[in-house]
């Protein structure tokens, strides 16, 4: 499966920048693989064997059409069109990553229960190049989950400040053995 992704995402890149709507289509693919990993109705709509691939690109359509960009909305059509939605997100990831090495940089991935500013997100950005020694670049995803503070990811290096994770830390700690 890897090599698949990998080849997607390659695919994907190398359309994007060809048409020059590298860093538009990098935004847009973020973003609906985002809303695939959140919704398991979505998900579950795109990847059903069982549903018409005309009724599956309706959802696309109907999820992004006019929203994102003819190519964004093609290369999703495609992928669908494939029988590999399920792959979508894992698609997403590794072409926001290769944009970003393209680029010099590396992703963090934020995820936050509320939406943060700029201010913020540049803040916590900056300390992730320090504490990484990498350049970051930040994509910041709003998940409820987190309940508070924030979980940052960058490559195999995550750092969790979760008000969550410290409920579980609590949990694992009171619990009798």
């Amino acid at each position: 499966m890897e090599d698949r992704v990998t080849g997607y995402a390659s695919g994907v890149f190398e359309l994007a920048r060809a048409e020059g709507q590298l860093e538009r289509v990098e935004s847009e693919l973020f973003n609906i693989a985002q809303a695939m990993e959140s919704s398991t109705e979505l998900r579950s709509a795109l990847t059903d064997p069982q549903l018409p691939i005309e009724r599956k690109h309706a959802i696309v359509d109907d999820l992004v059409g006019g929203r994102a960009s003819s190519l964004t909305v093609g290369l999703i059509q495609f992928i669908v069109g494939q029988g590999r939605a399920s792959d979508l997100p894992a698609i997403a990831r590794q072409f926001v990553e290769t944009a970003a090495a393209s680029r010099d940089r590396a992703v963090a991935e934020i995820r936050s229960a509320v939406a943060l500013d700029d201010e913020t997100i540049e803040k916590i950005t900056s300390a992730l190049g320090r504490a990484t020694g990498k350049s970051v670049e930040a994509k910041v995803i709003v998940d409820p989950s987190v309940i508070g503070g924030l979980v940052a990811r960058v490559g195999d290096v995550v750092i969790d400040g979760s008000i969550a994770r410290k409920v579980e830390s609590l949990r694992q700690k009171i619990k009798p053995n």
